[in-house]
C-alpha cells in the first residue's frame, strides 16, 4: 500500500544481492503483479564475483542456486545439470559442503570445481581440483560461510 501511495521501499540484506536465490525474490514478484516498478542497486553477488576470479570460461553458465536437501532430489538435479554445456553454479552450506563434493565425485569425477568462500570478506577462500583433490583438503574442517560451487563443463 505504501508504494501504492508513492512512497519509495527499499529491500536491503546485509549480504548478497536481494532476489538471487534468495526469498527477496517473492517481494519482486509480488510488487510487479500489482503493478508497480522494481528497481535493482547493482551490488556485490557472490555469484559474479566468483565467477569473474574463477579463471573458468564465462561465456556460458547455469546458475541452479541451492540444491535440494533430499539426496535423490539432489542427485536428479545435479546430474541433470551436469548435462548442461558451460559452468554450473550453485550454491551450497558448509554443512552439506562435502556431502555435495561426494556427490560430484560420484556423478562427474573428472571435472574441476572451484569453491569460494566467503568472498570480499576477511576470510575469504578459494579452493581448486576435482572433487577427490578438494575432499581431502576440506576433509574435517570447520568451515563457515556459505559455498560458491563452480563445476566446469564436459568440454573445456
Amino acid at each position: 500500500s505504501r508504494l501504492k501511495d508513492g512512497q519509495i521501499i527499499a529491500l536491503v540484506t546485509d549480504a548478497g544481492t536481494p532476489g538471487i536465490s534468495d526469498p527477496g525474490q517473492r517481494i519482486a514478484a509480488a510488487v510487479l503483479r500489482a503493478g508497480l516498478k522494481v528497481e535493482s542497486v547493482p551490488g556485490a553477488c557472490a555469484l559474479i564475483t566468483a565467477l569473474a576470479s574463477s579463471g573458468l570460461p564465462t561465456d556460458e553458465f547455469h546458475f541452479i542456486g541451492f540444491l535440494p536437501h533430499k539426496s535423490g532430489q539432489r542427485m536428479k538435479c545435479l546430474q541433470s545439470a551436469l548435462a548442461c554445456p558451460g559452468v554450473i553454479a550453485l550454491y551450497e552450506s558448509p554443512y552439506r559442503i562435502e556431502k555435495l563434493l561426494g556427490e560430484i565425485q560420484t556423478a562427474a569425477p573428472e571435472r574441476q570445481v572451484v569453491l569460494a568462500r566467503e568472498l570480499t570478506k576477511k576470510f575469504e577462500e578459494w579452493f581448486r581440483g576435482t572433487p577427490e583433490e578438494l575432499l581431502s583438503q576440506i576433509k574435517g574442517r570447520s568451515l563457515k560461510g556459505e559455498f560458491v560451487v563452480l563445476i566446469t563443463s564436459v568440454v573445456q
